[in-house]
Parts: structure tokens; C-alpha cells; sequence
């Protein structure tokens, strides 16, 4: 499916579309160059089981907003295609679909890994949260097929579900969690509709994911104050490791296998 949809795309980017409506399509999908897109609604045409967007995000393509993306080349292949300059407004209504490449990614974070190692021997530094909790996050983009958009309330982006129910995305990265839990803003619980606790090990390895509802969180968990605290104790029993409840959610189960320690990997294969 990659190669024919990247063959699609070369086909469609080799002439211009500048009468035709291509442009008000709400995803492209990226071929296996930055100057190759091709609009969701020619893929759909050309291979009918692709409904929707999510169809792909199930085959390993990711979502992003041309927004985040912060690539000139798809406004540049825009304007080329349709004879229309790429608003900012249009940039923010428009999803991008790509297919990352995985083994380069594995071997990018495997050398990260290295270096941290050798600074935290040192004492340079500590478990910061810039790298983490970035990894993190699209970890998370990737294996639950989340859309992550330009936040229009605050700095950075806010993620939703193809449904469009707002995640907030919490990165806990330690081998083993404090005993007071992982904490959380209660006014990010309050603003969404998922919460999705993302758990990475000193290797940067997903060790366990935890997804739970915000009103359940708010009515179990909250307390006085504006911090919620997660204790492992109380919430071990919804985690992927343990429960199947929220296994329905995860659309790259291929991904979350590979990018998981050995551990994780183990409990959730007699599952999928």
C-alpha cells in the first residue's frame, strides 16, 4: 500500500490541478518525497478501502497539521498544484499524512539513549522534560492515531481523536514511578476528554500506557487543590499492561510493539 499510494502521488504532483476542487481537501497524503502529496479524496477514489483517514493511520501513516509541520515545501507544492497561495487560515484546517521511517527513528533514539547516558554520568543533567516528553507525545500521535493541532488557547498543540474528543497527553519518564504518582494540571483534565499517561523507561522505551476517561478522573481521583496525583496503586488496574479496555483504541499496533520494552511487548502479544 505505501509504494502504490507514493506512486499516486508522484502521478498526481506531475501536472497541475489549478481548475479543479483537490484544494479544499481537509488531508494530503505525502508521497515518498516533500515535493509528492496527493489529497485524501484521490486516494479514496483509487483504492476504495480507504474511506478516511484513519484507514491509512492503521497501515503506519501519521497525522500531523500542516501547521505543526512548520514545512514550507507542501505550501510551496500547494501553490504549484492549484495556482492559490497556501493561507495560514487553509494551513490550519489541513492534515498531513506521512509514513515515517522507522528504522531511521530507531536508530536516531538508540543514539540519543547513548548520550544521555554519558550526561547523566557526568551530572549535566537530569530527566528533563524537553526530549521525553516530545517522544512522548508522538509516540502517543502514532499508536493511537491521534490529530495533533495548534492550540488556539495556549502555547504548543492540543491533540484529538478522529471522533474529535480532545486528549491531553501527559509523558511520565522514569523507570518506576513516585510513590505520590504522575501529575497532572486539573484544569488540563477539566479542558479534555481523555487523558492518555504515556510511561517511558531510562531507554526511552514505552514501559506501560495508561488512558482513562477525564470525568472519571475528576470524580475518582481529584481533590483539593490543582494538581490530580495518578498513584500506580490506585490506577494499575486500567493500565494496557493489565486491562483490554482501551486496546480498541490503539490503530498502529505495529508501532506500540516496536517501540515498547521487552516487558510491555510480552503482556499485550497474547492480546493483539
Amino acid at each position: 500500500m505505501k509504494n502504490e499510494i507514493y506512486e499516486l502521488a508522484r502521478e498526481f504532483s506531475s501536472e497541475t490541478h489549478g481548475s479543479s476542487s483537490y484544494n479544499k481537501d481537509p488531508v494530503f497524503v505525502m508521497g515518498d518525497s516533500v515535493h509528492n502529496y496527493v489529497p485524501i479524496s484521490v486516494v479514496s477514489k483509487k483504492f476504495p478501502e480507504i474511506k478516511e483517514f484513519s484507514n491509512l493511520q492503521e497501515k503506519g501513516f501519521v497525522f500531523s497539521s500542516a501547521d505543526f509541520l512548520e514545512d514550507e515545501h507542501f505550501a510551496d507544492w500547494y501553490k504549484k498544484q492549484f495556482n492559490k497561495k497556501l493561507t495560514i487560515k487553509a494551513k490550519r484546517q489541513i492534515g498531513l499524512l506521512h509514513y515515517p521511517d522507522e528504522l531511521e527513528i530507531l536508530d536516531a533514539v538508540e543514539t540519543v539513549v547513548n548520550a544521555y547516558s554519558v550526561l547523566r554520568k557526568k551530572h549535566v543533567i537530569n530527566n528533563g522534560k524537553n526530549l521525553p516528553v516530545q517522544l512522548g507525545e508522538w509516540y502517543a500521535k502514532c499508536i493511537l492515531g491521534l490529530k495533533q493541532i495548534k492550540s488556539s488557547s495556549q502555547r504548543g498543540f492540543d491533540f484529538y481523536t478522529a471522533e474529535g474528543k480532545r486528549v491531553e497527553v501527559i509523558t511520565y519518564w522514569k523507570d518506576r514511578s513516585s510513590p505520590k504518582g504522575v501529575k497532572i494540571r486539573k484544569s488540563l483534565v477539566e479542558m479534555s476528554d481523555y487523558c492518555v499517561i504515556l510511561y517511558m523507561n531510562d531507554t526511552f522505551m514505552i514501559r506501560d500506557i495508561l488512558l482513562l476517561d477525564s470525568d472519571f478522573i475528576m470524580r475518582k481521583f481529584a481533590e483539593k487543590g490543582h494538581t490530580v496525583f495518578l498513584k500506580d496503586n490506585l490506577v494499575s488496574a486500567y493500565f494496557f499492561s493489565v486491562s483490554s479496555k482501551h486496546l480498541n483504541k490503539v490503530v498502529n499496533k505495529s508501532f506500540l510493539m516496536k517501540f515498547s520494552a521487552p516487558n510491555f511487548v510480552m503482556k499485550l502479544d497474547d492480546r493483539f
